[in-house]
This record gives C-alpha cells, sequence and structure tokens, in this order.
C-alpha cells in the first residue's frame, strides 16, 4: 500500500470530499493542471503494461492539430493522483502513476476530449532491440541496464536480495520489457513501474505471512459494497520446470522442478487434480539457486488463479498488487484476499472494483 495517514483510510469509509488531479507535463519542462470530467487508471498485475489511464477533458481546445500542440502524443506525460479534500484546509492526495500520453480524440467542436496512457514501462516494450543486446553479471545490474536503454534517467530500486546471471543475448526484435521480467525470475521477482513512475524489482507478497493492510468489512460504517467468490482451474499450474544452460559461458545445464507440495492444497503435486507443469527457461539461468527462485516464483503466479474473488468497495487509491486485504462478508465470514488489480475513477460516484488472487477463509 502506498504509504498514506491513518487519518486517511479511516475517511475513506466515512462521508468525505474526493479530489482528484491530472497534470500534464510539456516535453519543454512546463508542467500544465488539467482541469478533467471524468477518467479512471486501471492497476492489473496480470498485464505487461501495468498501469494505464483514460482521462476525459471538456475543452476540444485542447484537441491537438500539430505535433506541437500541448496534447499531442510525442512524448507529453501525465501525472494522475486522488485523495482526500478534509475541508479544514488541507487535502491528502495519492499518486496514480506517471504515464506516457499515447492518444487525445473528441468531437472539435462540442469535446469531449478523451485521453488515454500507458504507465512508463511501455516505452521500454517499445524500444525493440535493432541489433543484438547482450546483459549479464547479476539481476539487478542486468534489469537497471535494459530499463535505462530507454529511459537514461529512471529510477530503479530493488527489494530483493540480488543474484548472479549467466550472459543473455537478446535478438533483434526482441522486446526489452519482457526480458527485464524474464532476468528479475533469476531473483524470485518480477519488475513494474509504482505509482511514482519508478520500477520496482520485487517479490509478490506470499499471503499467509503478510500481514493485511486494509479491512473491507459489510457493517456500518464499513467500506464494503459486494463480493463473489470463484475457483476454477483454467490456467492453474501446479509444477514449474526451470531450466538453463548458456553455452557461450561454458556452463553446464541447471535445472529445477518447484511443485505444489502441500498435500492439504488444492493444486497439491500428487494429489486428485493431477499434474500440470509449466516450462519455463533462460540463458540467465545458470545456477541451480537462479531456477529455484525463477521456478518458485512462477509457481506463485501458477497457483494463485485457482481461488479469487471480485469486491467492490469504496475507492481506495492507495492499493497497491500484491496487497493482502481482510474481507468481512455480509454473512460474518472472513477472507484473506491478495489484490491482483483494481480501477481507480476520476469521478466522485465511480464504482472501485478489486479483483484478487489466492483467496482464504480468515479464522
Amino acid at each position: 500500500m502506498y504509504p498514506v495517514s491513518e487519518r486517511f483510510l479511516t475517511r475513506l469509509a466515512e462521508s468525505h470530499s474526493p479530489v482528484t488531479q491530472v497534470q500534464l507535463f510539456l516535453t519543454n519542462g512546463n508542467v500544465v493542471d488539467l482541469e478533467h470530467t471524468g477518467g479512471s487508471v486501471t492497476v492489473d498485475r496480470g498485464q505487461a503494461i501495468r498501469r494505464t489511464c483514460t482521462v476525459t477533458v471538456a475543452d476540444p481546445a485542447l484537441i491537438p492539430r500539430t505535433p506541437t500542440d500541448q496534447l499531442a502524443t510525442y512524448g507529453a506525460k501525465l501525472r494522475i493522483s486522488r485523495g482526500i479534500d478534509y475541508g479544514d484546509g488541507s487535502q491528502e492526495l495519492v499518486p496514480l502513476g506517471v504515464f506516457r500520453l499515447d492518444s487525445a480524440d473528441g468531437d472539435v467542436n462540442e469535446g469531449p476530449v478523451n485521453l488515454q496512457g500507458k504507465d512508463l514501462s511501455a516505452i521500454v516494450a517499445d524500444d525493440k532491440f535493432t541489433a543484438p543486446y547482450k546483459v549479464s553479471g547479476t539481476v539487478v545490474g542486468a534489469v537497471t541496464a535494459l530499463i535505462q536503454r530507454s529511459i537514461p534517467t529512471a529510477d530503479v530500486i530493488s527489494l530483493v536480495v540480488d543474484t548472479p546471471i549467466g550472459s543473455r543475448v537478446f535478438d533483434v526484435e526482441a522486446d526489452p520489457w519482457s526480458g527485464a521480467q524474464e532476468i528479475a525470475a533469476a531473483a524470485g521477482a518480477e519488475v513494474y513501474c509504482n505509482a511514482d513512475g519508478v520500477f520496482v524489482i520485487a517479490a509478490l507478497p506470499d499471503l499467509l505471512t503478510t500481514a493485511p493492510v486494509w479491512a473491507i468489512e459489510a457493517i456500518e460504517g464499513g467500506a464494503y459494497i459486494s463480493g463473489n467468490r470463484a475457483m476454477t482451474s483454467d490456467a492453474v499450474n501446479n509444477g514449474v520446470l526451470a531450466r538453463g544452460e548458456n553455452t557461450s559461458d561454458n556452463i553446464p545445464p541447471v535445472s529445477y522442478l518447484a511443485v505444489d507440495d502441500d498435500p492439504g492444497s488444492p493444486t497439491y503435486w500428487n494429489g486428485p487434480f493431477g499434474r500440470r507443469p509449466k516450462f519455463i527457461s533462460s540463458s540467465a539461468y545458470t545456477s541451480l539457486s537462479a531456477c529455484a527462485q525463477a521456478a518458485n516464483a512462477e509457481l506463485a503466479k501458477g497457483k494463485a488463479p485457482n481461488a479469487s474473488g471480485d469486491i467492490s468497495s469504496l475507492p481506495n487509491p492507495s492499493l497497491e498488487p500484491g496487497d493482502v486485504l481482510r474481507v468481512t462478508h455480509e454473512d460474518g465470514t472472513r477472507e484473506l484476499h491478495q489484490v491482483a488489480a483494481f480501477t481507480v475513477p476520476l469521478d466522485v460516484g465511480g464504482d472501485f472494483p478489486i479483483s484478487t488472487i489466492s483467496a482464504k477463509e480468515d479464522a
């Protein structure tokens, strides 16, 4: 969860005045506050580009006619925030992301203008290799090199123990952002662009050991609106075989099979669910440890869809994918849910759907 005050979390479930801000960062260095009438920010850890946005602006004069107009899609960026106006002259805003402005369109006479954008990882993803590109050394060094190749000023922070990797050569036309994800897996991690526009290398928090950051309760004064629970075997893997071989570094093949070895799990490797392995490989995985971390990280994602939920609550812009929530339903049952995706509205009365993974009963 993005750091906010206790006052902020308490006020979310009470009557309050939401406030939103959309700032346009022009290529000449100027910053413009955009008056807007609506829109949303969607955050989804299941997508390669984690954060996307739409913004509605009423003034049709903002529709770009030339490449130098304010909303022209040639390098301009949006910074979007939502928060609370406490009514005492103070506000608390929470960033929702920094976005590359990708499109602007609308009726030239009456408006409105519709803006769309993607987070800064899209810049890395679109900068495909035009010549073979080699990385080596460690996970953090290689991922940082892939990101800063496209965005030299990008901030990259690591929340994992750095891990040595073998050399990895990416072919012409390869996607550097996918490459960064592949390399991060050697440390059991994923890489994403956070709400501040900073690139983060981190592991998915463990539902069983991570403390809940927010309670969504179907009680008077609670934030709960509705909830659904589902279980499925689609796209579920209970084993992952990670393999690495690097002939250029003269390193012999290495592999590691990670399986769901919990007999009490519905996806137990030797249980009635059966064996449903997934296979991943990279020349960067040159040690048993790297293969094990990559396999276990992928296994955590592969098991996750077997139990999920869709929660609707009052909007909380400070949530992050991976956050653990304590949900109390109308019948009094309690569950722990891990956030997978959500959409934050930029209008006052918008709904706030949260998709979750790895739901489990809470004692």
